[in-house]
C-alpha cells in the first residue's frame, strides 16, 4: 500500500514530534512512525523534567538557546499549556569553566549574577557549592513529558498521521524518493515519499548510516550510552530548587533539577556504559549508584541520599557533543544530541523542517562530504 505523504518522520521522541509538528504547521503532508508506543521510555525523551539553561561556554549554543527560548514561549502560546518553569539555574565549580560561561552570557546580553559559594548556599540551602558560582534567571525546568504530548497533539491537529508501535524494517533508496517497509499493528505496509526524516537519535547509524555512506557522507561515530541518574526525596519545598550544573575540580560533571512529585534528579553527565539501544538491560551499575549517592550526600544536602530511585536513559553521543543535523537527497538525519538536546526541541523542529523542505543545514551540525 502506498500513501501520499510529503514527509515521513521516523521517531516519536521530542525531536521527531517537534519536526512533525513544524512540517504539518506549514501545510506539508506528514506521516510520523514510532517503533514503540506513544510516550515510551526506550529512548532519550522520556521522563517528566529536563533542564533549560543558557549556560554554555560557546557563543553558537548560547545564540541557539536564545532562539530556543522564543520557540518555547511560542509553543506554550500555541498549546495553551505551561511547558517551561522559570526556576533559574546555577553553575558552580571549576573557575575557568564558570568564568567562560559568564563571558558568553555577558556577550549575548543575558542577565546573570555572580555569587560566592556562601551566598549561593544561603539562597539555595539544598545545595553545597564550590569554586565560582553563576546564576541566570531565564533558565529553569522543562515539563518534558508534557512537551512531547503537546507536539504530537499539535502535529495531529494540523493533519499529521501518527503511527505508534510501527517499526521500519526496510529502507529502499530510489534516488529522489525512499520507500520504507513498515511493520505495525495492521501488518506490513510500504510507504514511498520524497522526504524521510530520521529523527531517531541512538538508532540513526543502523537505520540510515549506510544510505548516507552511499551518498558520500558518513555519519560521525555515534556512541550510545546507558546513563543512570536517580531521583532523591527532597527535604525542602519545590520552590527551593533551581536547575543546577556542577563542574567539579575532579570527577565527572553533574547536573540536577527537581522533578515535581518524584524528587530531585541528579546524574553524572555522559559517563554510562556503551550499549546497543535494542539490547539494553536498564540495570543500574551498583558502583555507579554508590558513587552518585556519595556525591549527593556531599553536595546536595537538601535530599535523602540513602533513598535513590534509579532512572535509565540513553545518550546518543557525537565525538564533539555537537548535534548532527543534515540532509542528503531525500533523507534528513537528526542525531548526536549528546544529552543536551531537549532544551532546543521546538527550535530543532523548525531547523529540521527547514532542511527537509530544501533549506541549508546549520554549518556547525552539517556532515562532511
Amino acid at each position: 500500500m502506498h500513501a501520499a505523504f510529503d514527509h515521513v518522520v521516523i521517531g516519536g521522541g521530542v525531536v521527531g514530534a517537534a519536526t512533525a509538528r513544524s512540517l504539518a504547521a506549514r501545510g506539508e503532508q506528514v506521516l510520523l512512525v514510532e517503533q514503540h508506543g506513544r510516550g515510551h521510555d526506550h529512548g532519550s525523551s522520556h521522563g517528566a523534567s529536563r533542564i533549560f539553561r543558557m549556560g554554555y561556554a560557546d557563543a553558537e549554543y548560547v545564540a541557539l538557546c536564545q532562539r530556543a527560548l522564543e520557540a518555547w514561549v511560542a509553543l506554550e502560546t500555541a498549546s495553551g499549556r505551561p511547558l517551561l518553569d522559570r526556576t533559574g539555574a546555577v553553575d558552580h565549580g571549576r573557575p575557568e569553566q564558570v568564568d567562560a560561561i559568564a563571558r558568553e552570557l555577558a556577550a549575548a546580553g543575558i542577565d546573570h549574577e555572580r555569587l560566592t559559594p556562601e551566598q549561593a548556599a544561603a539562597r539555595w540551602p539544598g545545595l553545597t557549592f564550590e569554586g565560582h558560582v553563576l546564576t541566570h534567571a531565564s533558565a529553569g525546568r522543562i515539563r518534558s513529558a508534557d512537551t512531547v504530548e503537546v507536539l504530537l497533539d499539535l502535529a495531529a491537529s494540523d493533519g499529521a498521521e501518527l503511527r505508534f508501535d510501527t517499526r521500519v524494517t526496510g529502507v529502499d533508496d530510489h534516488g529522489q524518493t525512499v520507500t520504507l517497509t513498515l511493520d505495525g499493528p495492521d501488518g506490513t505496509t510500504a510507504v514511498t515519499a520524497p522526504s524521510i526524516v530520521a529523527a531517531v537519535g541512538s538508532w540513526a547509524p543502523t537505520l540510515v548510516g549506510e544510505m548516507f555512506r552511499g551518498r558520500g557522507a558518513s555519519l560521525p561515530a555515534i556512541r550510545v550510552t546507558q546513563e543512570q541518574p536517580a531521583h532523591f526525596p527532597s527535604h525542602l519545598p519545590d520552590a527551593a530548587w533551581p536547575s543546577f550544573v556542577h563542574w567539579p575540580e575532579d570527577g565527572a560533571d553533574v547536573y540536577g533539577l527537581l522533578t515535581p512529585g518524584e524528587g530531585v534528579k541528579v546524574g553524572f553527565h555522559g559517563t554510562g556504559p556503551v550499549v546497543d539501544p535494542d539490547q539494553r538491560d536498564r540495570t543500574p551499575v551498583p558502583e555507579e549508584l554508590e558513587r552518585l549517592q556519595a556525591y549527593v550526600a556531599r553536595f546536595v544536602p537538601g535530599v535523602d541520599a540513602s533513598r535513590p530511585e534509579p532512572i535509565s536513559c540513553l545518550y546518543d553521543n557525537s565525538p564533539a557533543d555537537d548535534f548532527v543535523i543534515d540532509r542528503r537527497g531525500p533523507v534528513t538525519v537528526a542525531t548526536g544530541f549528546s544529552g543536551h538536546g531537549f532544551k532546543f526541541a521546538p527550535l530543532l523542529g523548525e531547523m529540521i523542517a527547514d532542511l527537509a523542505t530544501g533549506g541549508a543545514p546549520h554549518p556547525r551540525f552539517a556532515l562532511t562530504g
